[in-house]
């Protein structure tokens, strides 16, 4: 397996959410219209990190299964959900090698978080997604979310404060490159006697918008792809939306 870049982060990812077991009624509410709508009762999430989006789709009643590369968010993924009493399936996986490690196929596999861009070129875009829909059933959904619009890499803004309360600020510091990004997070904790600073960065090689979407996911075998630029189902705008939900139909 590869290194494992979120071996000094996993223990901290958690702190994008106010609470690992509370979601945003948005979040959920078009999650639940959305498996509702397809029929989705089963979901891979193959980039699970910490788990967080795991209990949201087992709230809605969802059998679920989580994978991902890192080692660490999935020991931090166990530990959370287990706090919550749900007994999840949970398997060090990489998303490209799906079919190699699963014999079934599911309703639903997500790919949130801006996790898809961390591949490093079109080819293996390509070589992911077709190995996300070889383990989805006919008619069955890939859900991909960024936080990186159109808009966002036409302002390119160079810092975005994610997080900040009382005890702890997140802020993202971003550096654009022609094809790519590379996002340094400051996290400055305030729970001590004195502030302590931790630094990480995550590199994204090549940026994909709609237009990549749309072209990457129809080269992989996907049929429909709807584009939504937040959770309450509105149509993604290139020029103000702040948010990119991808929807493909295997």
């Amino acid at each position: 397996m590869p290194q494992d870049l979120y071996k000094d982060f996993a223990d901290r990812y958690n702190w994008f959410f106010d609470k690992f077991n509370e979601h945003n009624p948005d979040v959920i509410e078009f999650y639940r219209q959305l498996f509702e709508d397809h029929h989705i009762h089963s979901v891979l999430d193959c980039a699970c990190g910490t788990g967080y989006d795991l209990h949201l789709f087992h709230s809605l009643g969802c059998e679920i299964v989580g994978s991902d590369i890192s080692e660490s968010m999935l020991n931090q993924a166990r530990k959370n959900l287990a706090e919550c009493g749900i007994d999840v399936p949970l398997y060090n996986v990489d998303y490209r090698k799906l079919p190699e490690n699963f014999d079934r196929k599911f309703d639903a596999v997500a790919c949130l978080s801006s996790s898809i861009l961390h591949m490093p070129n079109y080819e293996e875009v390509i070589r992911a997604f077709r190995s996300m829909r070889k383990v989805l059933r006919d008619g069955g959904l890939l859900i991909l979310t960024q936080g990186t619009s159109d808009k966002q890499w036409r302002q390119k803004p160079r810092f975005i404060l994610a997080n900040d309360t009382n005890e702890f600020s997140r802020l993202f510091v971003i550096d654009y490159h022609n094809q790519g990004a590379t996002y340094n997070i400051l996290d400055i904790i305030r729970s001590g006697e004195s502030p302590e600073l931790k630094v990480w960065s995550i590199d994204y090689p090549q940026m994909l918008l709609k237009d990549d979407f749309d072209k990457l996911l129809k080269a992989s075998g996907f049929k429909t792809i709807d584009f939504y630029g937040n959770y309450q189902f509105d149509h993604y705008d290139i020029e103000t939306s702040n948010l990119l939900i991808v929807v493909a139909t295997a």
